[in-house]
């Protein structure tokens, strides 16, 4: 296989299988039968590839997908992916019957929104967005009453909204769930107002990954799980907490080829602006990757790669494409560099490069490049 892949590619993503398998299975018997398992592949898939993680997890079983955009599910759609989709991001009108045609549905949460919809020609289901606190998307628990009294009026639009939801601000902490616990009291109120006014057969759902882990009692109709069925943990506090219960395993691996390796004088200089000058002789090596490919520039002198299970660290300035690392002394071009994944008995994980970088696994993987090919293995 790694055989193969040198032939053709000089960095690609590798997406486990098993992994995603085990991490499914461990949000499938955590949320029991009665509840939706939804896959979260927006953004890419978190940067895993939309069309080969969206691919793999519905041969899984997943009981559908949410996305950011109707260009997203039409994707899903044109790939062959066949359940349920929801997209989470607004709905421009232009987009109404595409998606109608698609059979996607898509996010109402906003009068102006609702407005437009009635006057549509062709309309998709739909859900409502419930501002529960999160302070983003969603209409005020104050607006159910006027939405229920719209509903009434135009029958139209009503025949098309299959749920509604919220989002979580702040479901990171099992021992502090009383934030989380007021916003899921809101929705519970905004569903009883539907029920009372005969919209009985609404879907709900709230829970992301985080409120998926903390308590079953936000598991509703349906999870949302994004960054947990790539195998990471929203925040490393439930990760602490958790983790000697529930384990995850990370599905993301990140290869490049070292493409050059040349040996370095003391006091020799690497990179733009003369970022490192070198204290002793040593070998570097040359990565083909840089902060196009999604290798921050902020990892400069800090970031590492495996190479032989052995970590080498990022010399200068990580430029657009390329990137240098100090290798062992041994190593010739040709040989494999991990930046995200396992080589040997070492590990990079992507919250490792991502804090050295001032930011989130989140961001990290969400900007690896898309036309980087992933592969499922």
């Amino acid at each position: 296989m790694k055989t193969d892949l040198l032939k053709k590619y000089r960095t690609w993503i590798e997406i486990d299988s098993r992994a995603a398998k085990w991490n499914y299975d461990i949000f499938r018997k955590l949320i029991g039968k009665k509840t939706k398992l939804w896959a979260v592949v927006k953004s890419n898939a978190y940067g895993h590839g939309l069309l080969a993680f969206g691919g793999l997890m519905e041969k899984i079983g997943v009981d559908g997908f949410c996305v950011d955009s109707v260009v997203e599910g039409s994707a899903l759609r044109k790939a062959g992916i066949k359940k349920p989709i929801l997209v989470l991001g607004s709905t421009l009108p232009g987009r109404y019957a595409e998606a109608a045609k698609n059979d996607i549905t898509i996010t109402i949460s906003s009068f102006e929104s609702l407005d437009s919809f009635a006057r549509a020609k062709q309309r998709p289901d739909f859900h409502l967005k419930i501002d529960t606190g999160m302070h983003r998307q969603g209409f005020f628990i104050e607006d159910v009453p006027k939405i229920i009294k719209l509903f009434k009026a135009k029958k139209i639009v009503v025949s098309h909204c299959k749920g509604i939801y919220t989002h979580f601000a702040s479901a990171k902490d099992i021992n502090y769930p009383a934030y989380t616990d007021l916003q899921f009291e809101k929705l519970q109120k905004a569903k009883a107002l539907f029920t009372a006014a005969g919209f009985s057969n609404l879907v709900v759902h709230a829970s992301a990954t985080g409120g998926t882990l903390i308590n079953p009692k936000y598991h509703a109709d349906a999870v949302r799980v994004g960054i947990g069925l790539y195998g990471l943990w929203p925040p490393r506090e439930l990760e602490v907490q958790l983790g000697d219960k529930i384990e995850l395993k990370p599905v993301l691996s990140w290869r490049a080829v070292v493409t050059e390796v040349k040996q370095l004088a003391a006091g020799d200089y690497v990179g733009y602006d003369l970022a490192e000058r070198v204290p002793h002789a040593m070998t570097m090596g040359i990565l083909p990757v840089g902060y196009w490919h999604g290798l921050p520039r902020a990892l400069s002198l800090t970031g590492e790669a495996l190479v032989g299970g052995a970590r080498a660290r990022i010399l200068g300035r990580v430029s657009m494409d390329m990137a240098a690392i100090a290798l062992q002394g041994a190593e010739k071009a040709g040989v494999i560099a991990t930046l995200i994944g396992r080589d040997g008995r070492d590990e990079i994980l992507a919250w490792e490069p991502a804090q050295k970088a001032g930011t989130t696994h989140y961001e990290f993987l969400t900007r690896l490049n898309p036309l980087m090919e992933r592969i499922v293995v």
